[in-house]
Parts: structure tokens; sequence; C-alpha cells
């Protein structure tokens, strides 16, 4: 989304996100974080039968979700399949293909990349990778927050 000069200025805001599965595929969860102006919002979410890399993608996109407006957003992700696909320009490439990738094999988790196309074409998106469970504070705490919301579930 373009910003024009006579639209008030969007609000930045950053977003930590992170998914973790129990086996892969199997129970998976999701975790993030939005900080804007100093206050911060945990969210989570489950998952009974996934993939890792569809519980990386359900964080960025209840992530985004959760904005009430559309904003000026940075989005941190440990997930090399979330921010290359945005980065790299492969969702770009797929859709240009009919949402194939470049073997001709059908792009995996289209129904979440279409939600997360609308999502980014509402908000201006920056996808900002990060090493995945190293010294980043907010990432650490995404995977506590997924790994949290499977073991709240598998117990049950």
């Amino acid at each position: 989304m373009k910003q024009e000069a006579n639209m008030p200025r969007m609000k930045l805001v950053t977003i930590y996100t992170d998914g973790a599965c129990s086996g892969n595929p199997g129970p998976g969860g999701w975790g993030a974080i939005l900080a804007f102006s100093g206050v911060e919002k945990e969210l989570s979410g489950y998952d009974p039968a996934t993939t890792n890399n569809r519980m990386e993608l359900m964080a960025a996109i209840e992530a985004l979700r959760a904005l009430k407006e559309p904003c000026r957003v940075e989005l941190y992700s440990d997930s090399a399949y979330l921010c290359n696909a945005f980065l790299q320009r492969w969702l770009v490439a797929w859709q240009e293909r009919g949402w194939r990738k470049a073997d001709k094999q059908p792009v995996e988790n289209r129904d979440l990349w279409e939600i997360l196309v609308e999502l980014t074409d509402r908000h201006s998106v920056r996808f900002i990778k990060v090493k995945g469970h190293a010294d980043n504070v907010f990432n650490n705490r995404c995977d506590a927050l997924a790994r949290a919301a499977i073991r709240a579930k598998v117990r049950k």
C-alpha cells in the first residue's frame, strides 16, 4: 500500500513472529509480538495437524490481521521461507506462473500465501530475517509462545 501526500502518516508497528511444530507434520503453534509506541501485545495460536512452514505463515497472518488500520510494519521472522518469498520476489514469480514454482509444481500453502498477499497490500510491510534461536529476545519469546500453545493443547 502506498502512502499518499494527503493521507495521515501511518503508524509504525514492529512485529516479531515465529512458528513451531511438534513433528513436521504434527501439532503446531505460532506466536507473535506486536509493538507500538511502547506497548506490546502477544498473540499465539494452535493447529492440531500442520507443518512448521504453515505455522510461520500463520504467525505473520494473525499479527497483520490484528492491526486495526493500515500501518507501516517491520516484520521480523527467523523463517527464510516467509522472508524470501517477499524479499526475493518468489511470490511475484509464483503468481505470474499461476501459483506454480519454477519446477512447475504447485506452490505449497497457497491458501495462506493468498491471505498474506491481501494483508501486505493493505499494510506497508518490510520483512526482516533474523537468526532463529539466537540472542534475539523477541524472537525467543515468540518461539516460547508458539511452543506454549502446543503444550497447552497437547496436554488436554
